[in-house]
């Protein structure tokens, strides 16, 4: 399997498809999944001619487990070697949920030159915990129970967040227990430190300053009825902060990339990719 190993040590794994020579784009996953969660996207892109790559942030999936790290801007750093191990240039990434804040971070502090374009998918950024200068986010409360969850009983935890992700308690939803269980085996793989660590990560993390950085096109797209993290919060907070942004809201589209939504999607990424 391929590794690169960051200065600190840490072996990030990562997968490949798509001719050698294809336009670059990375993929990073959200919390607590891995680099599978992509694979309908890696085969999209790959079929179109794209190198298409994806990786296991640090203590998910394949990769290490350090007991340090887990905080964003290692998430970012990490990202960035990956990138400048592989060569990449002419670049563009794509992230789903903690994953959009990572892609955001290293376009925003490491990706001058390299990075053409972003994406976003029910993407964390701006900031998700609720503050006085943040009265739509989440309470700090909320991010306290799922710490608490994942101590306690992760497993379950898991099989019990893939409820509100894909929707699955919404009227009419057609998700598969074959996607809830793949959720929940890509969950299984995360260390239990990392999974914790990642909470503050995603919840704590103000992107404000990188989202106003960025100085290339940036696609935000967005469920409409995303449960873990709510629109109002975030697509629409961020494509008020971007330059040159492109809000894409899904009606009745819940946070997990699944079904039609995922259709849509793969088809809308492939057209901002070739604007």
């Amino acid at each position: 399997m391929p590794f690169i190993t960051t200065t600190d040590g840490t072996r990030i794994y990562y997968t490949e498809q798509g001719p050698a020579m294809g336009r670059p784009v990375i993929l990073s996953h959200g919390w607590p999944l891995s680099s599978d969660a992509w694979q309908v996207e890696l085969k999209l892109l790959a079929d179109h001619g794209y190198r298409a790559i994806a990786h296991d942030r640090r203590g998910h999936g394949r990769s290490s487990q350090p007991w340090t790290g887990n905080d964003m801007d290692t998430y970012a750093r990490d990202l960035a070697e990956l990138v400048e191990q592989l060569g990449l240039q002419d670049l563009v990434v794509i992230g789903h949920s903690t994953g959009g804040g990572e892609v955001v971070r290293y376009a925003a502090q490491h990706g001058a030159g390299r990075v053409a374009k972003v994406i976003t998918v029910g993407a964390v950024p701006p900031v998700m915990v609720q503050s006085e200068s943040n009265p739509e986010g989440t309470p700090i409360e909320a991010f306290d129970g799922i710490r608490e969850s994942v101590l306690k009983d992760r497993s379950q935890f898991y099989q019990d967040l893939t409820v509100p992700f894909f929707g699955a308690n919404r009227e009419g939803s057609a998700v598969s227990q074959g996607a809830r269980d793949d959720f929940w085996r890509q969950g299984m793989l995360t260390g239990l430190h990392a999974a914790y660590e990642c909470v503050a990560a995603f919840s704590e993390t103000d992107f404000t300053n990188d989202l106003q950085a960025l100085d290339v096109p940036i696609m935000i797209a967005h469920g409409d009825d995303d449960q873990i993290v709510p629109i109002k919060a975030a697509a629409l907070k961020s494509a008020e902060l971007v330059r040159h942004g492109e809000l894409k809201v899904y009606e009745g589209a819940p946070h997990g990339i699944y079904g039609d939504f995922q259709k849509q999607l793969g088809e809308d990424i492939l057209d901002f990719i070739k604007k």
